[in-house]
């Protein structure tokens, strides 16, 4: 069991017999009554999002899911492709349990699969992946008093903000989290 004090955000409980994701959490105390707690919930099945509030001190069952390393390989219309990097099993996951991972997934990288069972219910990035910037526009010197900004698309197609020096074929790193650019990669 787990209760509200022992909330974080990634934690996966059991809520009317679904899979719930937290993604946000907000402890309320006001002046009278109980305290309670705003939870952000994503359905991991569905995707849905939605919000709802628990007295302090609810307790729901865990989730038992865990975690397992996973080379990305490839995709087709239906499916991405992910392979087991101990016995080279290969497990097809669907576009809507991939989501926005696809942004930052990369032929032959590693991530962490989200396991329940045997159902896949989501992925796990590292904190950060290195690209390659196919397309942007050229920065000139003296466009800007301050360190100035351009939109710059990736080789997965990912568009990211990048100082005005990163020109096409440059090297960089994207945090996965903000999907923000880093620094450049040498």
């Amino acid at each position: 069991m787990i209760s509200t004090g022992e909330l974080k955000k990634g934690a996966t409980i059991e809520l009317d017999g679904k899979l719930m994701t937290v993604l946000e959490y907000n402890h309320i105390k006001t002046g009278r009554g109980s305290a309670q707690v705003r939870i952000k919930f994503r359905d991991a099945r569905s995707g849905a999002i939605f919000e709802q509030t628990f007295q302090a001190g609810t307790k729901w069952p865990r989730a038992r899911v865990e975690t397992r390393e996973m080379q990305y390989l490839y995709s087709d219309d239906q499916f991405y492709y992910f392979m087991n990097t101990e016995n080279y099993e290969q497990i097809p996951v669907g576009h809507e349990r991939v989501g926005d991972a696809s942004k930052y997934l990369k032929e032959n990288n590693l991530c962490q699969l989200v396991m329940y069972g045997d159902e896949v219910i989501g992925i796990e990035l590292p904190m950060t992946v290195e690209m390659v910037v196919v397309e942007t526009d050229p920065g000139f010197k003296g466009d800007t008093a301050t360190g100035g900004t351009k939109p710059a698309k990736t080789d997965t197609g990912l568009v990211v903000n990048v100082p005005l020096f990163v020109d096409e074929g440059t090297k960089i790193r994207v945090n996965t989290d903000s999907g923000a650019y880093i620094e450049r990669v040498t």
